[in-house]
Formats: C-alpha cells, sequence, structure tokens
C-alpha cells in the first residue's frame, strides 16, 4: 500500500470529483470496499488488465494533514508475465496506472518518486 500526495494547491476532490467513477473507468467494475489503516478503501478484485490481480484505491482522510490518495495494487510477479508472453499488457498496465496517479494526484511519475525518496530521507 502506498500513500501520495496531492499537488500543491489542488484536493483530490478537486482532481477527481467521482473518485469511485474514475477506479471503474480506469480499471474496472467495483467489487467492494475494504478499510486499511482507518481508511476505506475501493476494491476491483478482477481489473480489466489481467496483469493485476487486485486493485484498492480510496482518499486518505487525516486530521490537520493534507489529503492523500491511498492504492494498493497487486499485479502478477514479473517472472510469471514473460513467461505468459504478456509484456505488452504489463506496459498498458504500467500506462493506465501512471495515467489515473497522474490524474489523481498531478504529480508525474518523477515527480511521485522524488517524493517518496524526500519521504524516506
Amino acid at each position: 500500500m502506498k500513500e501520495y500526495e496531492i499537488k500543491r494547491g489542488s484536493t483530490l476532490e478537486e482532481r477527481i470529483v467521482d473518485l469511485k467513477g474514475a477506479v471503474e473507468e480506469y480499471f474496472g467494475p467495483i467489487t467492494g470496499a475494504e478499510i486499511q489503516e482507518g481508511q476505506e478503501l475501493y476494491v476491483v478484485e478482477n481489473p480489466v488488465n489481467p496483469i493485476f490481480k487486485k486493485v484498492s484505491i480510496g482518499a486518505g482522510k487525516y486530521p490537520g494533514k493534507k489529503d492523500t490518495l491511498i492504492v494498493d495494487f497487486e499485479e502478477l510477479p514479473i517472472p510469471e508475465i514473460i513467461a505468459n508472453g504478456d509484456i505488452e499488457l504489463a506496459a498498458d498496465a504500467v500506462s493506465v496506472k501512471n495515467e489515473f496517479l497522474l490524474k489523481a494526484t498531478g504529480k508525474d511519475s518523477k515527480a511521485r518518486r522524488k517524493a517518496m525518496k524526500k519521504d524516506v530521507e
């Protein structure tokens, strides 16, 4: 599970008015919800792209803290993807994931990576 901060000057609700609809648009029909670390996440058990085993996404709301996007992408192991010859599907999965995260956070993959490094330090 990862948490991504939203770009400065905006909120998740401003960037994605209907989070549930966006999750369904990018990953497939929502099959349920789960609670992780006190936050409710939408769950897609059978994502459109078979590289994803399960996708969980929700808004992180913490008192006195900026909104975050919480995501948990369960993916097939790389050796299995290669053995099945699903390289193109894997590339599509990465694209879909990056497009969704850009839309939700306002940050591209380079900016998200930089922010994660900063959090670790």
